[in-house]
């Protein structure tokens, strides 16, 4: 499901944009990951977890730009069409991922990108004390790529993140979290070193647990268009594999 909160006054703007836009052959749509919006600026997808932003040493094609790449193309080794990389998703997190078309575009999301709305769905391990809070801390790396806090500013760059608690189980906790900052591994980090760690985490989570696809999802977007300067708020539902751990039983 995918819902789009726009200004009313330009909404018609919006559908005859995507009107004029020629329809993709069928052969040459995306497979792996499902759009939410596009026009002629912007590309809005729900990614799926195990998928690339963007290409790695040991993967160049099954990533997220990747795909989208042959898509905006359709299929045309001679097209000269560039998709340009806005910000990026855990390759094990699902969830609302937003590509530019132009590097105008690209830029004008960057320089508004602090101030973008940011929210995630997560389940971690245990029950929080406090219900509601924000986590602030200074996030080095290490030579193995392991990111971590220091109690030293000079040593780390500053990350926030906003949490609240939406539904308890015995053994789990589900939360909805909003990135104040948007640092490499951050919400990771930040529940795992407060003793809660999200289920499925390979990297800071608890070890030995059975082996499960990561439980964060980017649930929330909402910036404002590169062209038009209108809000938008973009939802992607969340994978039903989160709300398992709160059956009753």
């Amino acid at each position: 499901m995918c819902i789009i909160f726009i200004d009313t006054f330009r909404y018609t703007d919006y559908i005859r944009t995507m009107k004029e836009m020629k329809p993709i052959p069928y052969r040459h749509r995306p497979r792996g990951l499902t759009i939410l919006y596009e026009d002629q600026d912007i590309i809005v997808i729900d990614k799926s977890a195990g998928l690339l932003t963007v290409k790695a040493t040991y993967e160049k094609e099954k990533t997220a730009h990747h795909i989208l790449t042959n898509y905006i193309r359709k299929g045309s080794f001679k097209s000269k069409k560039q998709l340009f990389v806005v910000h990026r998703l855990d390759r094990d997190t699902s969830g609302v991922l937003v590509f530019a078309k132009s590097p105008e575009a690209k830029e004008n999301l960057k320089l508004q990108w602090k101030g973008v709305k940011k929210k995630y769905v997560a389940v971690v391990h245990g029950i929080l004390t406090e219900k509601s809070g924000t986590i602030t801390s200074y996030l080095a790396e290490n030579e193995d790529y392991e990111v971590f806090s220091v109690k030293d500013s000079r040593k780390g760059e500053l990350a926030k993140t906003r949490y609240k608690v939406l539904k308890e189980a015995k053994r789990f906790s589900l939360l909805e979290i909003e990135l104040l900052t948007g640092k490499k591994n951050q919400i990771r980090v930040h529940f795992s070193e407060k003793g809660h760690p999200l289920v499925g985490d390979d990297k800071y989570g608890k070890k030995g647990e059975p082996k499960s696809r990561l439980a964060l999802h980017s649930h929330y977007l909402t910036f404002k268009h590169p062209r038009t300067g209108k809000e938008l708020t973009f939802e992607a539902e969340v994978p039903g594999f989160f709300k398992s751990y709160f059956d009753e039983t």
